[in-house]
C-alpha cells in the first residue's frame, strides 16, 4: 500500500515538530502516512492549500500565521472550529469539500486532565490572553464545567468581547473578563495563552493569583522552564506544565480525524522531552 500524503503548513516552518510526531504516530499505528512540512508564502496560503489537495494530499495541519485563513478558506467547519474563528486541521470530505477543524482545545484539555490529572470540573480557571490561541480553547474548557473561567487580557475590551462570544457555552460556569492586573485572588488553574513567554516577557500580573494549590499551564513550550512557569514557581505554584503535551495531543486528535485511529501520545511526549 502506498503512503498517503499529509503535511503541516506555516511560515516559518523549519522548527516544526509535527513531521516527527506524525511519523511516530504512523509507525505506531501502521497507518500508511507520509507527513512533511510546507512553508507557504505569506501571501500564498490559499494557493498552497489548493495545490496540495489537487495533487492528492489527504490532510493538512495549519500553524501560525495561517489558522484564521484556514478557517475562512473552508467550505464546512466542525462545531468546535466554527466559534474558534481559527482552524489547525483541514481535509476533504467524501463530497470533495474542504472541512476545517480545530483540535487545539481538545489537546489542551486532554493534556491537563488526562496526562496531568488536573481537575477542571468545578475549578476556578484564569486564562491569560484574548487572541486566537485562547479563542481556540475556550469552548473545550467550558465543556469541562469549571466553576468559573476568567479571561484576562492587556486590552480589556478584547477579553470582554471573547466572554460575550462564548456566553452561550458557559452553562453554569461563571464566565468573566478583566485586565491583566485586576485578578488578585488565587485560582486553581492558571493558563498562559499569550506568547510573551517566548520573548522572555511577562504580563503585568498580581502574584496573588498563585497559591500553593495552583497548577500553572503555559501553552508555549521550550527546553528550559518557560519564563511564565518560572515566575509561577517563584511565587509558590504547586506545579507547572508547558505546552509540549498539548502539541502532541492536538496532533493525535488530527490524526484520529484523518485516519480513524488515535495514537498513543505519552511515548511521543517523552521522546520529545528527552531529545
Amino acid at each position: 500500500m502506498s503512503n498517503e500524503l499529509y503535511a503541516v503548513v506555516g511560515h516559518p516552518i523549519s522548527h516544526s515538530k509535527s513531521p516527527r510526531i506524525h511519523s511516530v504516530f504512523a509507525s505506531q499505528t501502521g497507518e500508511p502516512v507520509e507527513y512533511t512540512a510546507i512553508q507557504a508564502p505569506l501571501d500564498g496560503f490559499a494557493e498552497t492549500v489548493h495545490r496540495f489537495f489537487r495533487k492528492g494530499g489527504k490532510g493538512l495541519n495549519v500553524t501560525v500565521p495561517f489558522k484564521e485563513q484556514a478557517w475562512q478558506l473552508a467550505d464546512q467547519r466542525a462545531d468546535r472550529a466554527e466559534k474558534a474563528g481559527a482552524a489547525n486541521t483541514l481535509y476533504l470530505n467524501d463530497q470533495g469539500l474542504l472541512v476545517a477543524d480545530n483540535t487545539d482545545g481538545q489537546g489542551l484539555v486532554q493534556d491537563l486532565s488526562v496526562n496531568h490529572g488536573v481537575q477542571l470540573k468545578n475549578a476556578r480557571i484564569l486564562i491569560l490572553g484574548a487572541g486566537g490561541a485562547v479563542r481556540g480553547v475556550l469552548g473545550p474548557l467550558l465543556a469541562q464545567e469549571p466553576a468559573s473561567l476568567t479571561i484576562a487580557n492587556r486590552t480589556e475590551a478584547k477579553a470582554n468581547a471573547l466572554a460575550a462570544l462564548f456566553a452561550d457555552e458557559a452553562g453554569t460556569t461563571q464566565l468573566s473578563a478583566c485586565g491583566f492586573d485586576e485578578p488578585d485572588q488565587p485560582f486553581d488553574v492558571v493558563i498562559n495563552g499569550t506568547s510573551a513567554s517566548l520573548q522572555g516577557d511577562l504580563p503585568p500580573l498580581n502574584a496573588g493569583i498563585i497559591s500553593a494549590d495552583t497548577v500553572v499551564y503555559d501553552m508555549m513550550y521550550s527546553l528550559q522552564t518557560t519564563t511564565f512557569n518560572q515566575w509561577a514557581l517563584d511565587n509558590g505554584a504547586v506545579r507547572v506544565v508547558d505546552g509540549l503535551g498539548m502539541l502532541v495531543e492536538q496532533a493525535a486528535e488530527s490524526f484520529r480525524i484523518w485516519r480513524g485511529v488515535r495514537p498513543e501520545t505519552i511515548p511521543v511526549i517523552e521522546m520529545l522531552r528527552n531529545d
